[in-house]
């Protein structure tokens, strides 16, 4: 097929998406794919060998089969370049506008996790009736983030004094006015990879070991800045756990195609969900692709069967009337 691979964006994470994309297109040439590569330029443009798109609601992109997004973070997956999609009537991998939307604002996320019983960490959001005595409550050190920010950018770990909170608060508004508290989960970080449709199928867990107080942006990406550790030394019982509750988060957004769900296993053996990422880093050294890689799935295939899901999301999605 032809495939667009959308990379770039206008978010911080501009760099690591060119990155994944540049995978993502190598992945897809080795499935025997066509590629056609468009960069989302920072001011927003998108280009096409350095010329401008002109992009027509129900006109397509480029004639190509597929639209592969390889965004992250905010204007790329949170919805928005989701719905231009829609608009264009193109299939595309990954996450629809509902998922991309849930996902990103990670207060939305955990409201939702808690109306389906799902567990996970403490929080509350700076600035609510009675925030900081929530926060007290809670206990230090605490976690101070964003709501819609993705890649570890604007956050703090506090440990001491309310001045300290306050300061946290104010880092993080300066990305984005709905700030995050979150307890101190604990116990070892994993994470779990997760493709699919209706029925999502999920990797073997992987352990992060952060070389760093903790798994902060240099630590994600920079060489020799975390080992992973597959499968996670968690056990047996809380493998299956975190693979069944990474299941069940994927559908409870109405996730597709693929996502990457993040946990924290305590030493007592309780999962708690932290998490979901629906365009995780996708280079072939990511987390992502290398818990797949190691239940047998190489990075090309992985590649073209979201493509497929991509496809078969469309054409479900076509059949009905509205």
């Amino acid at each position: 097929m032809r495939i667009a691979v959308l990379s770039g964006g206008r978010s911080s994470e501009h760099e690591i998406s060119l990155e994944s994309g540049a995978s993502v297109a190598e992945g897809l040439r080795e499935a025997g794919h066509e590629v056609v590569p468009v960069l989302l330029e920072r001011d927003g443009r998108w280009t096409q060998d350095g010329t401008d798109l002109e992009l027509r609601a129900g006109g397509g992109l480029l004639d190509v089969d597929v639209a592969f997004p390889v965004l992250h973070g905010p204007f790329g997956e949170d919805g928005t370049v989701q719905g231009l999609l829609e608009c264009l009537d193109v299939p595309y991998a990954g996450p629809g506008v509902l998922a991309a939307a849930i996902s990103i604002d990670k207060l939305i996320l955990k409201r939702l996790l808690t109306f389906h019983g799902i567990p996970q960490v403490d929080f509350c959001e700076a600035g609510e009736p009675g925030w900081r005595e929530h926060v007290a409550a809670m206990g230090l050190p605490v976690w101070v983030k964003p709501a819609r920010l993705g890649s570890s950018v604007g956050i703090t770990k506090v440990a001491s004094t309310e001045r300290a909170l306050d300061e946290a608060v104010e880092l993080a508004r300066a990305h984005d006015p709905r700030v995050i508290v979150e307890a101190h989960g604990g116990g070892r970080e994993v994470e779990c990879s997760v493709i699919g449709n209706e029925e999502p199928r999920t990797s073997p867990p992987g352990e992060i070991v952060a070389h760093a107080d903790w798994y902060d942006y240099e630590a994600k990406y920079s060489q020799g800045g975390m080992d992973l550790i597959v499968p996670a030394r968690i056990g047996d019982d809380a493998i299956a756990r975190v693979r069944e509750l990474a299941a069940r988060v994927f559908r409870a957004i109405d996730g597709s195609g693929l996502a990457r769900c993040d946990f924290f296993v305590r030493d007592d053996g309780e999962v708690l969900v932290n998490e979901l990422n629906t365009i995780p880093g996708f280079t072939s050294t990511s987390v992502f692709a290398k818990l797949f890689e190691a239940d047998g799935t190489p990075y090309a295939d992985l590649c073209d069967l979201l493509v497929k899901y991509a496809v078969e999301r469309h054409e479900a999605q076509r059949a009905y009337r509205f």
